[in-house]
């Protein structure tokens, strides 16, 4: 029986089989790829920095045509957490000749988005849900492949204290930058925090066309595709969908420039702003400053189709203290003290206290490995503000969980001989939950050590070698941290935010 040979057709005609695309594909020198993308992206940062849009046009539209990056929009797609997720097609690319197939298929003409699919995910310590829309694989690509020359401009435009959403940008740098605008004597009592509403689901759609440096038809697919929810098709007439690989820096385009609009409305006045992805605080020395300040925000959100949160919008006086990003920040007798949240611990000591429940029928070698990257990942969060105290306070939770569930499973033995098979002495330690592989991670094993924040005016495509020197420093510091370290990632996904939430 004669062999059936798969073979694929080519936009501009060539026909290869399924074996000749999957040599191609694994053959491909990334580092020359990555090298070809990002020289293309340091011009478009430079030609944005000089202002000149024509050229910036120009770049862009020979970085999204050329082979180089269509094969790194595809390879971002098929290796981040999304890459078992099917669209409504129920395509996945899991092959390499399907990976080289669909970089050679990405182009723009007569380019026609598919509805994306919706589906609702808890939102952490909420009973409500966050609708979640997902692109199939190809739009995906096309998604990552245009946001491959949306970034540059992007990270050159930005407001420079805007850290969510940015390369080498993350929440320890928000918290910081508050910490120095909060922490000396003199500083402004009086806090804007600052939610905004459905920031994601509606962004004016006529603002973002004409405001946003890319390609109009293949925008406009990206809008207004629609998405399909239990069988039935729901059109899209505002907001970028969360889940779309470019819709975090769609969204933070949105929000730079209030930065701006602050301190023109405030020359003289010490008015300080910090913002993290929707989320931001606006420093004042009066209450009333803190409310024109609210006001000017207002006008400058309702221009592009947004407005404030009035539940989550309050001004606060930082004697009283308030929470940012799973951090609380308060004033005890002047001294400025940043501390894990109570909201933030009530979730971490919940999340554990469901693994143990869940691992009744585990191995202590199992319940290790669950628990430890819980344990690692929110320490590692909040290891560099005021947290020993709590960290103490969380190891004897983990010690007090760990016993019940010792003694749940050995209902019929005395505590000694639970406490010898579960607990063991190590050094000067006597009560270490460990086996022979592995070793229970104490919150308090987490050094605390202060977060030093990038230069606010840096850029990653102009000031290479700075953020280079400080990705080291911070690898060596704490692995953990997400702090957008390669020059091509894209803004993390909602999926990803989802993560960070559950951290704090």
């Amino acid at each position: 029986m004669p062999v059936k040979v798969c073979r694929s057709t080519t936009p501009n005609g060539e026909k290869h089989t399924d074996k000749e695309l999957a040599r191609q594909w694994n053959s491909i020198d990334w580092d020359t790829v990555r090298s070809d993308v990002n020289r293309l992206q340091t011009r478009i940062a430079k030609a944005t920095q000089e202002g000149k849009w024509n050229l910036v046009k120009r770049l862009s539209y020979l970085l999204t045509h050329s082979r180089s990056a269509k094969l790194y929009a595809v390879r971002i797609v098929t290796q981040n957490k999304g890459k078992r997720t099917p669209g409504v097609d129920g395509d996945l690319w899991t092959t390499a000749s399907a990976k080289m197939r669909a970089a050679l298929s990405l182009t723009d003409k007569q380019y026609r988005a598919q509805p994306l699919r919706r589906v609702y995910i808890p939102k952490p310590g909420k009973t409500t849900k966050r609708p979640i829309s997902i692109p199939t694989m190809y739009d995906r690509a096309m998604q990552a492949l245009y946001a491959l020359a949306l970034q540059p401009v992007a990270e050159t435009t930005a407001d420079p204290r805007s850290f969510g959403f940015r390369l080498f940008r993350c929440a320890q740098d928000a918290s910081r930058y508050a910490f120095t605008c909060l922490g000396s004597k003199g500083s402004t009592p009086w806090i804007l925090e600052g939610d905004i509403k459905g920031c994601f689901d509606t962004i004016a759609h006529d603002w973002l066309m004409k405001n946003i440096p890319i390609n109009r038809s293949v925008l406009t697919q990206f809008l207004r595709a629609g998405f399909i929810f239990e069988r039935a098709l729901y059109p899209t007439d505002k907001g970028t969908p969360q889940g779309g690989l470019i819709s975090p820096l769609l969204a933070n385009m949105t929000l730079d420039g209030m930065e701006k609009t602050l301190a023109a409305r405030f020359p003289k006045v010490n008015v300080h702003f910090i913002r993290y992805a929707d989320d931001f605080l606006v420093t004042a020395p009066t209450k009333e400053i803190a409310e024109e300040a609210c006001n000017s925000i207002q006008a400058f959100l309702a221009e592009r189709g947004l407005e404030l949160s009035a539940e989550k919008t309050v001004i606060t006086h930082i004697d009283d203290g308030f929470d940012f990003l799973g951090y609380n920040f308060r004033k005890y007798k002047g001294t400025l003290l940043v501390k894990p949240s109570r909201k933030s611990i009530k979730a971490i000591t919940e999340k554990i206290k469901a693994i143990v429940k869940k691992a009744r029928a585990w191995t202590q070698d199992q319940l290790i490995r669950a628990l430890n990257p819980v344990i690692r990942g929110w320490a590692n969060y909040h290891r560099h503000n005021a947290a020993k105290e709590t960290f103490r306070r969380l190891d004897a939770y983990v010690w007090a969980v760990t016993w019940k569930w010792g003694k749940r499973r050995h209902p019929n033995k005395g505590f000694k001989w639970i406490a010898r098979k579960y607990w063991h002495a190590v050094g000067t330690r006597n009560w270490v939950f460990r086996t022979n592989e592995n070793t229970l991670q104490l919150f308090s094993d987490i050094t605390i050590k202060r977060h030093v924040m990038p230069k606010l005016n840096a850029n990653p495509y102009l000031d290479r070698n700075y953020f280079l020197d400080r990705r080291e420093r911070m690898q060596r510091q704490t692995p953990w941290i997400q702090t957008r370290l390669s020059f091509f990632a894209l803004p993390p996904d909602t999926r990803v935010v989802e993560r960070v939430s559950v951290l704090r």
